[in-house]
């Protein structure tokens, strides 16, 4: 196993990493969408933040050696169902391959943001 690194996306708030890469699979921990420049999170509409966490996912992924083209699965969490339509509209920007995924709402996310993903690639060989 090996940890993934990288200052394109936000470091992680708690013990865990940005993501692990183990043979050639990727795992990326849950994205928010905070701007790893300011450690700020990003805009207050589900689009504008879905946006922000597709970005630091792809990241994520690129340190990893994978891309979003590669991922097999996604698990998504919004704080609301009903932005389920505008999530989608942004996600399906970013995930062309329609990995598999379950999308759920929670009662709270970090930071109070409004979604949060993450995603299992892999890395093609060469």
């Amino acid at each position: 196993m090996n940890k993934i690194v990288t200052d394109k996306a936000p470091q992680a708030i708690g013990p865990y990493s940005q993501g692990m890469t183990f043979g050639n699979m990727v795992f990326t921990s849950g994205q928010i969408p905070v701007d790893p420049a300011t450690g700020a999170v990003g805009g207050e509409t589900i689009e504008v933040q879905a946006e922000q966490s597709c970005k630091n996912v792809g990241e994520v992924l690129k340190a990893g050696g994978s891309c979003f083209e590669n991922v097999i699965k996604t698990t998504c969490f919004l704080a609301d169902m009903a932005d389920f339509p505008a999530f989608n509209k942004i996600y399906e920007k970013f995930f062309i391959s329609c990995p598999a995924r379950s999308c759920v709402a929670v009662k709270d996310l970090p930071k109070g943001v409004l979604c949060e993903i993450e995603a299992i690639g892999f890395v093609k060989e060469n």
